[in-house]
């Protein structure tokens, strides 16, 4: 496979978050591919709305570009100890979508914040969330990115270098899935 699909996916919809930061050093560190991010600015998941209207087209577009994705690596941001609203919204949306979008996606979650442990339980519960979704998570170290405000430098690139490393091997695993 020449160029595999890779699809980013940022629970943060600033457009400045450290998680979209970390996403665009995910990408470069798994080299070579068509890379597209995904858009989870989505309407809150309401089962009435559902009933009413189906699911809406910007939700199936999503589900679309995981199935079409060679592999998905999410940016998991932390907020108040938790996974943030807007990934666990679109989660949810994804999981009424017929046919199992992520079943057997190769898929790593990484994590940045501004906080000491790095997004490490905003982490652990998306992991928990796309296990219920069939993802195929692919094992390795985590990569908890803490005090993101200092990991970044002023082009957006991760300036430790055990950090860049430890992504660098995460995402080499990535593409062993998929080429």
């Amino acid at each position: 496979m020449a160029n595999p699909k890779l699809l980013i996916l940022s629970g943060s919809l600033r457009k400045g978050s450290f998680n979209r930061m970390l996403l665009r050093e995910a990408a470069r560190a798994f080299g070579e591919a068509e890379v597209t991010e995904g858009d989870l600015g989505l309407p809150l998941y309401d089962g009435d709305l559902e009933e009413a209207e189906g699911v809406p087209q910007a939700v199936q577009d999503l589900a679309a570009q995981i199935r079409d994705a060679d592999a998905v690596v999410i940016g998991a941001p932390e907020y108040n100890k938790g996974i943030t609203g807007v990934l666990k919204n679109a989660l949810d949306w994804i999981s009424r979508v017929p046919g199992a979008a992520f079943k057997d996606k190769p898929t790593v979650v990484v994590s940045a914040s501004a906080g000491r442990t790095g997004g490490e339980t905003a982490q652990f519960m998306t992991l928990s969330c796309l296990t219920q979704l069939q993802a195929r998570l692919v094992p390795g170290t985590a990569v908890l990115i803490a005090g993101a405000m200092d990991a970044f430098d002023a082009d957006g690139r991760l300036k430790d270098e055990t950090s860049q490393k430890l992504l660098s091997d995460r995402m080499a695993r990535l593409r062993a899935e998929v080429v």
